[in-house]
């Protein structure tokens, strides 16, 4: 790193568990964000502040009026213009030196997958089942860590499915897939402003100790956040051995 990188970074450096070394991983390290919505937000804006070095943002959406109450990378100045793109225009204003990619629509098959392999982790900060279920599949093909995310209304939740460690499920074995399922929208039920803003924030927070090796991952392991009663609980997930999803993949 060089005197100015060593200056941003200085807080960073100073902890122990990270220091100059994990700081080094973070920034030739590679993410890979599906959703720069109200959980994509805060996720790639602590990671560029963190100084991972490139960030792939895909999302097919665009800025909407809507949108402003929660998703904090977009701007009134920016409705209209696709959610990716708006990302990468806060990112760049933010930390000009990081590599920001922006994939101007919803990533399917091969390309999803291409993505998927490219990266050295996923964060999933989509608001469908049909999409999680996608990145799921890709990454349990390719042995890459999941970041995943939700919220609605008061409620959020956080888990990181992890297949390079044996006794982590997927996340099909915790949501099977079901046809023509869906997730409730906030378009219908409506979300707690700040609730995106935490979650988003603890899958940045989960990422970077996945890329760096530091502390204890959400493996296995689901946290759910109640936002209008302050009150957090986690859970055990244990893998299901009849998966449809992984259990081939750690035959």
């Amino acid at each position: 790193m060089n005197d100015q990188q060593l200056l941003r970074y200085s807080r960073h450096i100073l902890l122990d568990e990270l220091g100059i070394a994990g700081q080094e991983r973070l920034l030739g390290a590679k993410a890979l964000i599906v959703g720069a919505g109200g959980l994509g937000s805060p996720a790639a804006l602590y990671l560029a502040a963190a100084g991972v070095g490139t960030l792939v943002i895909a999302d097919g959406d665009t800025v909407e009026a809507s949108n402003l109450q929660r998703q904090i990378l977009h701007t009134e100045t920016r409705i209209g213009m696709n959610k990716a793109r708006s990302a990468q225009s806060a990112l760049a204003s933010l930390h000009p030196e990081i590599d920001v990619i922006a994939r101007e629509r919803r990533l399917r098959g091969m390309a999803l997958e291409e993505a998927v392999r490219k990266a050295d982790l996923t964060l999933d900060c989509s608001d469908n089942f049909a999409t999680r279920h996608a990145i799921n599949r890709a990454c349990v093909r390719f042995k890459k860590p999941l970041v995943s995310g939700a919220t609605i209304g008061f409620t959020g939740q956080i888990c990181v499915f992890d297949l390079r460690t044996e006794a982590s499920p997927c996340y099909h074995c915790l949501f099977p897939e079901v046809e023509e399922e869906d997730a409730p929208r906030c378009a219908q039920s409506g979300v707690f402003a700040p609730l995106t803003g935490i979650i988003g924030a603890m899958q940045a927070g989960e990422a970077l100790k996945l890329l760096t090796g530091m502390g204890q991952p959400l493996t296995g392991r689901l946290l759910q956040v109640d936002a209008l009663n302050a009150r957090i609980r986690a859970l055990n997930l244990p893998r299901d051995p009849q998966c449809a999803t992984c259990a081939e993949d750690r035959a």
